[in-house]
């Protein structure tokens, strides 16, 4: 397929829900004077919706599209996330918190991890979690916006009014919105690119750039183009979910939780009016209606529908852009919702796009980066989701046997041997994952580092005790100010 020096001007989105809607509030936001965006969806066709919890990059993107942070929540239900609460991951009956944070204070030789390591050892430290002001506030039900981003936090909230919020911001840019079925994909005969979408009604929607934001379905990426898919069921053992509301308990803390089960794990996601929850499974080991049962016998609330199941398949199409098609959201590929990176690899495809955006003409070199950063950036997130798996003590059922005895990317292989026999983690330039975020998981999940640095020798018993008590204090003293969570919802951001 060869580039092409027609100038874009316009922009056809393939399908709505978060991924499209994402799609044209910043195409419009930031390029919506020169160019023409039409987004085409249907009502008839649903979205998977289960990307209710996000990460911190979420506020970066409201940044750019400038957005009102208290507005934006009130609309769309949502509450503050600090982390996520993970339980019986490691064994049964033992919980960890993977918070959005920093912990403690790393010298620049070493982590804060290392200066832990050597104090656990000599009995002079508390839990890892004690010197997190993020892991902390979440423990004890807290939050309040501090002074120069104090506090690192990110949302949770109704994918559904999301998509409803944000195509009212972009209706008010210019966005134009066609309702139908895409029934034909017009194709140029010699170049292979996309010309055109024929929808059920016999509207024909011509456009220079087509983003497919159609979800599982790839209906312009992988049906059209024909871009294979790669599979990474052998890496990823989960292939099912369910998907509930349950009215409000009452408690909204301010973060998700991660509960794992014999063959899965079950997400509750706290907004202001609602509970979202689910059970995400492997089908090898776990039978539908079982899962059902399982799901609505481990709710906190009143079910406020019937669960919705989803078949999805992990892995990443082998390229998410070629010719005049870039794939955004499920339609470029899935990985599981463990660490809520589902809407931020929307978010991180639409900002490369835009750093890209070929306004001169397809140009194939802008192609190939952009493929080659999107496939390291979801290797490195697929990585990270797989330790949670691999690394663990639970050995109670088939499903957590076959994950211990996985054979692991080499990748993966190299920062779990690095850690366990050093201590150390060195983050891959880009990647999503700060060298805490691999910390935190590592520790919780029950890897044990043989040494640490020896900088940490530097400090007597003495020192290393008041520095780690400094730590703590602080941490403790901050905390104990902010108010609760729900109380600083009801005021800063109260749903209608």
């Amino acid at each position: 397929m060869q580039a092409n020096n027609h100038p874009i001007r316009r922009v056809v989105i393939a399908g709505g829900g978060t991924a499209g809607w994402m799609a044209a509030a910043a195409l419009s936001r930031t390029m919506g004077k020169i160019l023409d965006i039409t987004l085409v969806e249907s009502d008839e066709i649903g979205t998977v919706g289960v990307g209710e919890a996000t990460i911190p990059s979420m506020i970066t993107f409201h940044d750019l599209l400038q957005l009102n942070e208290s507005e934006f929540m009130a609309a769309t239900q949502a509450t503050f996330k600090l982390g996520i609460s993970f339980e019986n991951w490691r064994n049964v009956g033992e919980d960890y918190i993977h918070s959005f944070g920093t912990t403690g204070t790393d010298h620049w030789t070493a982590g804060f991890q290392h200066f832990w390591l050597k104090a656990r050892a000599r009995r002079l430290a508390g839990d890892y979690g004690d010197y997190c002001r993020e892991l902390k506030a979440a423990q004890m039900d807290r939050f309040a916006h501090l002074p120069d981003q104090g506090m690192n936090y990110a949302y949770h909230l109704d994918a559904g009014l999301y998509a409803r919020y944000l195509r009212k911001f972009s209706e008010a840019l210019g966005v134009r919105r066609v309702e139908g079925r895409i029934v034909q994909v017009g194709q140029d005969a010699q170049s292979g690119f996309i010309r055109s979408l024929t929808l059920d009604g016999g509207a024909q929607i011509e456009g220079d750039l087509f983003i497919d934001c159609s979800g599982f379905r790839s209906l312009l990426l992988g049906q059209t183009m024909g871009v294979e898919f790669e599979d990474w069921s052998h890496l990823l053992f989960c292939d099912s979910a369910l998907a509930v509301q349950t009215g409000s308990t009452g408690v909204v803390p301010p973060y998700t939780r991660a509960i794992a089960h014999h063959a899965g794990w079950q997400w509750r996601i706290p907004l202001q009016h609602r509970v979202g929850n689910g059970l995400v499974y492997s089908s090898r080991y776990l039978d539908d209606e079982e899962a059902r049962r399982m799901l609505l016998s481990n709710l906190a609330g009143e079910p406020l529908m019937e669960p919705r199941p989803i078949r999805f398949k992990p892995g990443q199409r082998r390229q998410t852009w070629r010719g005049n098609c870039v794939a955004i959201g499920l339609a470029s590929g899935f990985l599981e919702p463990i660490e809520s990176t589902s809407i931020h690899l929307i978010q991180r495809s639409l900002i490369r796009l835009l750093q890209m955006f070929p306004s001169a003409g397809i140009c194939q070199t802008d192609i190939d980066e952009f493929n080659q950063q999107t496939a390291h950036e979801v290797a490195h997130i697929r990585d990270f989701i797989i330790l949670h798996y691999h690394v663990t003590n639970r050995d109670d059922s088939p499903f957590w046997r076959a994950c211990r005895e996985l054979e692991l990317p080499p990748s993966l292989r190299h920062r779990i041997s690095h850690f366990r026999e050093t201590g150390r983690v060195f983050r891959v330039p880009n990647e999503l994952f700060a060298e805490n975020s691999w910390v935190q998981v590592m520790l919780g999940q029950g890897i044990e580092p043989e040494r640490y640095h020896q900088i940490a020798d530097m400090m007597g018993d003495a020192e290393l005790t008041q520095f780690l008590r400094n730590i703590s204090g602080s941490v403790e003293a901050v905390v104990r100010q902010l108010p609760r969570h729900q109380d600083y919802l009801r005021r800063y951001c109260p749903a209608p």
